[in-house]
């Protein structure tokens, strides 16, 4: 059977590259107005590119910018088979955006010359600049792409690969910059990916839960009623008794936690309850249900 693929509506186009070029402003304002001028590096092919437009400033055509799409575009291109051409154009589009902006914001004055305060800020503006990019359907780091594809014939994970990149990256620059210098771009590097993860991941932080309870109905209706979620029946059995048990499976933001665990106690103190962190929850009926 043919696979029906919908097409992006021109409105749907133009919001997602608007904010491509937001986060790729973003990612451009912290590495020159915060890092460059402290001599603090991220990871990935934009520390790459820090490293080499450090070493080779007198020479024209190595600057950061040119750097940072020369270096990245391979890895996009290889990304085309791997993860598809949507993606590959969205990233390439953000890294130009990235390198227009940061030539455009070359000359102007940094924001502070504190390495820790450039660390701090510098890392928080470049992971939500970055993270906005991601969200949105593309990419401004090749080397997970890379890790992608030699992984498939090395016994790492892509996080493995990208660890040991960026572990070589970070001795380096301690050679080029100073040890000082190495410790801040490891917590840039640290705090930035804590606010990517914040932002594909959204500030709704949302929290699933299984209850195994003889009251399953009780407890069901009593999240109905006093918590306003819907909640899930799935069939469960015991292990040890291999008697069959009606389990429930609902999903809440995790301000609503606490309000939960109360309820569930209240109607039946002996149930057994697991609470799990998730990526991500869409549907337009959980968001509704949000008071």
């Amino acid at each position: 059977m043919k696979k029906i693929h919908k097409k992006e509506s021109i409105g749907h186009l133009l919001l997602r590259l608007f904010w491509i070029i937001v986060g790729a402003g973003l990612a451009a304002a912290s590495i020159e107005l915060f890092l460059v001028p402290n001599n603090i590096i991220d990871g990935g092919i934009i520390g790459i590119s820090l490293i080499l437009a450090y070493l080779f400033q007198d020479v024209p055509l190595m600057s950061f910018a040119v750097l940072v799409v020369v270096l990245n575009i391979p890895f996009m291109y290889s990304g085309y088979k791997q993860i598809g051409k949507t993606f590959m154009v969205s990233s390439i589009f953000g890294i130009v955006c990235l390198a227009i902006i940061e030539t455009l914001l070359h000359h102007t004055e940094p924001f502070t010359d504190q390495p820790i305060l450039a660390t701090v800020f510098g890392g928080l503006i470049l992971g939500i600049g970055v993270g906005l990019v991601i969200r949105n359907g593309g990419s401004m780091d090749g080397t997970e792409i890379l890790g992608i594809i030699l992984t498939k014939k090395l016994p790492f994970s892509v996080g493995e690969f990208v660890m040991f990149l960026n572990i070589f990256i970070f001795i380096w620059a301690a050679f080029v910059f100073g040890p000082e210098q190495a410790m801040y771009s490891v917590m840039t590097y640290y705090i930035a990916f804590k606010a990517i993860d914040t932002v594909i991941q959204g500030l709704d932080e949302t929290k699933a839960v299984i209850i195994v309870s003889d009251l399953y109905d009780e407890v069901s209706e009593a999240i109905l009623d006093r918590l306003g979620r819907g909640t899930t029946k799935l069939k469960g059995k015991g292990g040890y008794t291999d008697n069959e048990k009606d389990v429930i499976y609902v999903v809440v933001t995790r301000l609503e936690v606490t309000k939960l665990k109360s309820i569930v106690g209240d109607v039946d103190p002996n149930a057994f309850l697991t609470i799990m962190n998730t990526q991500e929850t869409k549907g337009a009926r959980f968001k509704s249900e949000i008071h």
